[in-house]
């Protein structure tokens, strides 16, 4: 798979758990950040289809992260987080999350919800492409 993945958390273990299992399931394109400010600006630069994001990051959280990048990005971002009651959730994907996974967390649980948001995605490029060529005029020559 040629999907870009931005993978966002400042434990090493865990991101380690996480990448393996999305190389294992033939995702290649893995970027990592540790911090938030890395996270944005990796996300400006390398432009990812899906972004896992922590929420407790060093310095700013990964709530605030996803604010930042959804003024530039509209990319899928799951959040991941050891914070699991319902008002963390709710802003978290108010916030513009797409998903919400608290640890403990399965690695293979990961992988599937990300190929679950790239379904999607490519479901509405597919859907936008129909509609473009439906509504196309024909040229005079």
């Amino acid at each position: 798979m040629n999907s870009r993945i931005l993978l966002v958390d400042d434990e090493k273990d865990i991101s380690d758990l996480i990448e393996e299992a999305l190389r294992q399931d033939s995702f290649a394109d893995i970027q990592e950040a540790n911090t938030g400010l890395d996270a944005i600006q990796i996300c400006r630069e390398y432009q990812p289809d899906v972004i896992i994001l922590d929420i407790m990051l060093p310095d700013i959280d990964g709530i605030e992260v996803c604010k930042k990048i959804r003024e530039f990005s509209i990319c899928s971002i799951l959040f991941l987080s050891s914070r699991n009651d319902d008002i963390d959730k709710i802003l978290g994907l108010s916030s513009g999350g797409d998903d919400y996974i608290t640890k403990p967390f399965s690695p293979r649980e990961i992988v599937y919800r990300v190929k679950a948001q790239l379904r999607r995605q490519q479901y509405q490029s597919d859907r936008s492409a129909d509609l473009n060529s439906l509504f196309r005029l024909p040229q005079n020559n």
